[in-house]
């Protein structure tokens, strides 16, 4: 691990994946997502959108994909590829409306770039988030044990 300062160490229901975060990107939103990591605000968040071969989506303490920290942050595109593995943030219409929630790509999402703010890549335990159950609502969804910056663990 290059840089624990910017990797997150996720603990879900199927195991371990960690996220290279991308200041370089989106350094408002690597900020929030770090703050609100170290505040244990994504600790036992579901899944609660998982679209197959889309993306799987969280931070939403609700669970509903209504909810969020309160924040909302203004909107950070970028040069990043909605890729597999990428993760980038859930937000409303409104571009600046992005607060806690996001999502990892399951597979190219790259009709999302310039659309919703890359800040993310995991690095590894993409096995991991392939096993998140699908649905839209998820019935008994797969959840966030722990969230951490590593530099923290």
């Amino acid at each position: 691990m290059k840089d624990p300062e910017n990797t997150l160490i996720m603990e879900m229901t199927h195991g371990e994946v960690v996220i290279s975060l991308r200041p370089d990107l989106a350094p408002n939103h690597v900020a929030r997502i770090k703050e609100l990591a170290r505040d244990g605000f994504y600790d036992g968040i579901v899944f609660h959108r998982v679209i197959e071969g889309f993306m799987a989506q969280t931070g939403d303490p609700t669970g509903t994909g209504m909810g969020g920290s309160g924040q909302n942050l203004k909107a950070e595109f970028n040069d990043g590829h909605h890729g597999r593995g990428v993760c980038s943030m859930a937000r409303a219409m409104d571009p600046d409306s992005a607060d806690s929630q996001f999502f990892i790509c399951f597979d190219d999402a790259g009709f999302l770039n310039g659309q919703y703010t890359v800040w993310g890549e995991v690095i590894s335990g993409m096995e991991n988030v392939d096993k998140i159950k699908r649905g839209e609502p998820v019935q008994d969804p797969d959840k966030i044990i722990s969230l951490k910056v590593a530099a923290d663990a």
